[in-house]
């Protein structure tokens, strides 16, 4: 296939970028994106240019580092995966690509198509955890009773892998799918139960203060996620905030 790109460069999260023009051929439709661009970059070095600037790491649509934002869509117009495991056969020969990073306050560029989103690593740290007592008084977590479909419930939401696909397709640049997965996935757990109240009060202070929108209640989060994460767990986070409020 003969494709033009056009991508967006930037230096740094300070100053202007742009969005350049790149003509390659040569692609066929079994690579990944990621090897496209990896064809790009090895063009780009032979002729003395500056390779363009992407995240990636397991390549196996695991870790969720490859977020790109591909023809308006986040990870491109497949569903249920990431940019890793999106194939050049979703495209046609001629066709115009455009790339760029996820678009938002919170997840300001770190250079062309990179964006920092440790802002999900500091809503996580306020509540995205449980406090075990490992003193040599510790219970077995598998003899606590789990209903199954809380257990299946909990373990949909913890599947969430925290690209940022949600924010990027969020018209507010809304977290809530991000914050309510990780509070839903210990929500449903009797392990979960202690530090409720804390942790959805501090996980959603932590989500407003980093600078994320609200829930614009369109879906489209759902629906770009490439785990399928499900607004219930947006209901469900409204439901446990609520009763944390009352609480105090």
């Amino acid at each position: 296939m003969k494709l033009t790109l056009k991508i967006w460069r930037q230096k740094n999260a300070n100053t202007k970028g742009e969005l350049k023009t790149y003509p390659i051929d040569g692609i066929e439709g079994d690579m990944s994106f990621l090897e496209m661009l990896d064809v790009l970059n090895e063009e780009l070095i032979n002729k003395g240019d500056e390779p363009v600037v992407f995240d990636h790491d397991c390549r196996e649509g695991i870790c969720g580092s490859c977020s790109l934002q591909i023809n308006g869509e986040p990870h491109g117009p497949d569903r249920l995966v990431t940019t890793c495991q999106l194939h050049m056969r979703m495209f046609n020969d001629g066709d115009t690509i455009v790339i760029e990073p996820f678009r938002a306050k919170a997840f300001p560029v770190i250079k062309d198509l990179v964006v920092d989103r440790t802002s999900f690593e500091r809503i996580q740290q306020a509540g995205g955890y449980i406090s075990v007592n490992t003193s040599g008084n510790t219970i077995d977590a598998n003899a606590i009773p789990v209903n199954k479909q809380d257990a299946d419930d909990s373990f949909n939401a913890a599947t969430c892998i925290g690209c940022g696909a949600c924010v990027a397709a969020c018209k507010n640049a809304s977290a809530m799918l991000f914050t309510s997965a990780k509070v839903s996935q210990f929500a449903l757990l009797p392990q979960g139960k202690v530090e409720a109240t804390e942790r959805v009060l501090n996980m959603v202070a932590q989500m407003d203060k980093e600078g994320f929108g609200n829930c614009t209640n369109t879906g489209a989060c759902e629906i770009e996620c490439p785990k399928g994460i499900s607004l219930e767990n947006i209901a469900r986070m409204n439901r446990e905030y609520l009763n944390a409020s009352i609480k105090g």
